[in-house]
């Protein structure tokens, strides 16, 4: 019998399994956390399958999310970057991973870990909604807002309210998995 999946994931086997095994699981991985971030960050204006079927190739363009590595990337890395179809080519996209690898560097320094910091935002506890249909799910949340306005104090780019909203779906910070899924 065929698993019963939120339907936003019934594309293709790509997303059943990105569904099945990582989307709303609580991840306290920091370089995973990094990952996620700017990739939700390169999703904007584009859709999520896009940046999902580019994945491995930014884990190879960015140093499998080395943020030490990244936070030095000079302008001969920047032109290699822009000029790689693997990933998305925007120069503003390109430049935010660079600034956000030092911002995550220094919330390190502070918190101790990035987990610890992007999880105080939910006081280290998945938020577990009830939703029975995707109309409900909203694009942002109070504490999406929150956690926007404070990255972007911290220097980091392109985490606008409902990217942050997007990235705590991922990273399982709320789970929104609907009422009738299997992996709720």
């Amino acid at each position: 019998m065929e698993k019963k999946r939120c339907a936003w994931c019934l594309k293709d086997k790509l997303y059943m399994d990105y569904h099945d095994h990582e989307w709303g699981t609580p991840l306290h991985d920091d370089t995973r956390l990094f990952e996620m971030l700017n990739l939700e960050g390169a999703q904007a204006g584009l859709s999520w399958y896009t940046v999902l079927t580019k994945r491995e190739n930014y884990r190879e363009a960015f140093d499998n999310w080395d943020a030490k590595k990244i936070a030095k990337y000079g302008d001969k890395k920047v032109a290699e970057l822009l000029a790689n179809p693997g990933i998305i080519r925007n120069k503003l996209k390109v430049a935010a991973t660079i600034s956000n690898a030092a911002a995550f560097l220094a919330v390190q320094k502070e918190f101790g870990s990035f987990d610890h910091y992007i999880w105080s935002f939910v006081e280290h506890q998945p938020i577990v909604n009830q939703f029975k249909s995707l109309s409900q799910v909203p694009a942002k949340t109070g504490i999406s807002d929150m956690m926007s306005k404070d990255l972007k104090k911290r220097g980091f780019k392109f985490v606008g309210s409902t990217i942050c909203y997007a990235f705590m779906q991922a990273v399982g910070m709320t789970n929104d998995h609907m009422m009738d899924c299997w992996k709720r």
